[in-house]
C-alpha cells in the first residue's frame, strides 16, 4: 500500500493491524482519483471510514489543503498518525477517534463544508444512504462537491439519494466506486 501520485508519490503507507479494516487497493485507489481528479487546486475533504487514511492522504499528496480523517477503531487511529507523519502532512490534518454518526453531528456545529467526502464503510454494515441524507440534510458537500463511496460490487447504488445525482459507477473485481455530484456533474 502506498501514496500513488501527487508529492508524496511511491510513499509507503502502514495497514491497520489485524483484519478489521480493508484498504483500498492502489490500482481502485488510482481509479477512483482518475475520475475525480486526478489533480486538485485545493479544496477540503473528509475521510469518513478512514482506516490507514490511503484515501485522504492520497488527496492531499494530489493537492486538496486539507483532510479530516475519522475512524473510530483505535488501531486505526494511530495508524492515520503514523501515515500522516510519514508523508509529512500534519498541518494539513486532522484526525479524530469518533463514530460516522457522532463525527457527522460535531462537524455540522463546527461549520465545515467539504468538496471531497469519501465513505467507504465497512461492506457489512452498509450505511451509505443514511450517512448521503445526513450529509444532505446539513449541506455539508460544497456545490460542485463529490461524494466518493466505495461498496461491495453487488450493492446497487441508486441514481438519486436526496439532493445528490450519481454520475460516475465502476467495478473493480469484488469493489465499486460510485460517485455523487450535487450539482449535477464532476
Amino acid at each position: 500500500m502506498r501514496v500513488v501520485s501527487g508529492v508524496c508519490k511511491g510513499r509507503p503507507l502502514k495497514a491497520v493491524p489485524g483484519n478489521t479494516t480493508r484498504p483500498t487497493t492502489d490500482k481502485v485507489k488510482e481509479a477512483l482519483f482518475n475520475m475525480i481528479g486526478p489533480y486538485f487546486d485545493g479544496g477540503v475533504g473528509l475521510d469518513l471510514f478512514a482506516g490507514s487514511g490511503g484515501l485522504g492522504l492520497e488527496a492531499l499528496s494530489r493537492g486538496l489543503d486539507k483532510v479530516i480523517f475519522v475512524d473510530r477503531e483505535s488501531k486505526a487511529i494511530q495508524t492515520i498518525h503514523e501515515n500522516i507523519q510519514a508523508c509529512k502532512m500534519e498541518d494539513k490534518s486532522e484526525v479524530y477517534r469518533n463514530d460516522a454518526d457522532r463525527a457527522l453531528k460535531a462537524l455540522i456545529k463546527r461549520d465545515i463544508r467539504f468538496d471531497y467526502i469519501f465513505l467507504d464503510p465497512p461492506y457489512k454494515k452498509q450505511q451509505l444512504l443514511n450517512l448521503m441524507e445526513k450529509i444532505s440534510e446539513h449541506r455539508l458537500l460544497t456545490d460542485g462537491g463529490n461524494i466518493i463511496c466505495e461498496h461491495s460490487h453487488d450493492v446497487e447504488m441508486p441514481e438519486h439519494a436526496g439532493e445528490f445525482s450519481q454520475q460516475k459507477h465502476e467495478k473493480y473485481g469484488m469493489i465499486a466506486i460510485t460517485i455523487y455530484s450535487k450539482s449535477g456533474e464532476i
